[in-house]
């Protein structure tokens, strides 16, 4: 499974519409470290299926939502759970610190 990408429009229903743990990469095309950091989002959206759902906020797309969200800095990955955000991690993370975060919620 590959992350999925969310807009303003399906943000609110993909996260709150799930009773599994979300991670959310806050990305855009420019940006060298989320070039980095986006195997490894695709990686746990592979390894995670059907324990938790991953996707991706283009903050060019969608600037209302990384405004929602305080997002100053990308890649910013927030954890959310049952809607919430419940984790946020800034810049370039281990995949082991991403994956024991959604555990973790």
């Amino acid at each position: 499974m590959k992350a999925i990408a969310l807009t303003k429009e399906s943000f609110d229903a993909a996260i709150a519409g799930t009773t599994q743990p979300v991670l959310v990469d806050f990305w855009a095309d420019w940006c060298g470290p989320c070039k980095m950091i986006g195997p490894v989002v695709e990686e746990i959206a592979a390894e995670q299926e059907g324990k938790a759902l991953v996707a991706k906020v283009d903050v060019d797309a969608a600037p209302d939502l990384a405004r929602r969200f305080g997002i100053k800095a990308i890649p910013t990955l927030i954890v959310f759970k049952n809607g919430e955000p419940v984790n946020v991690f800034r810049g370039v993370q281990d995949k082991q610190v991403l994956t024991a975060a959604l555990a973790a919620a």
